[in-house]
């Protein structure tokens, strides 16, 4: 069993969604950009969900969520994960973090997937933990 002061509760607001990309992100890129830049975002990743893994949070309080997915378009030799953040009600952000790449060539190459994506998580989960000071 894991260590609790390894891995502190998420407030209870938080709700956590991997199993296909929230419709928020699409409304609220689709609100900041036109449909056609929406659609070309990182690889169509908002618009598609053709891409995986992801990690999501979403709090139906505030209507607000905070998303690790892959940021570079797919044909990039060196791929890399994001945290982004939807604040309460409009708009969204990247959050800036390490950067946490991969190299999808060099399968073997540390960091491989699984290992930049668990670092990114953990980075998502401890903002998440500061975000709920503030909000």
């Amino acid at each position: 069993m894991p260590n609790r002061q390894e891995h502190p509760p998420h407030p209870a607001t938080w709700q956590r969604c991997d199993e296909h990309i929230l419709p928020l992100w699409w409304d609220r890129l689709c609100a900041q950009t036109s449909l056609q830049s929406a659609a070309l975002f990182a690889g169509g990743l908002f618009g598609e969900d053709r891409r995986r893994p992801i990690a999501q949070w979403f709090n139906p309080a505030f209507n607000a969520a905070l998303l690790v997915a892959p940021e570079t378009t797919p044909e990039w030799p060196v791929q890399r994960f994001a945290i982004f953040y939807a604040p309460p009600d409009a708009g969204f952000v990247r959050v800036h973090c390490e950067p946490h790449e991969w190299y999808p060539r060099q399968p073997r190459k540390q960091p491989t997937e699984q290992e930049a994506f668990a670092a990114t998580v953990a980075e998502a989960e401890r903002f998440l933990q500061v975000e709920m000071d503030f909000v």
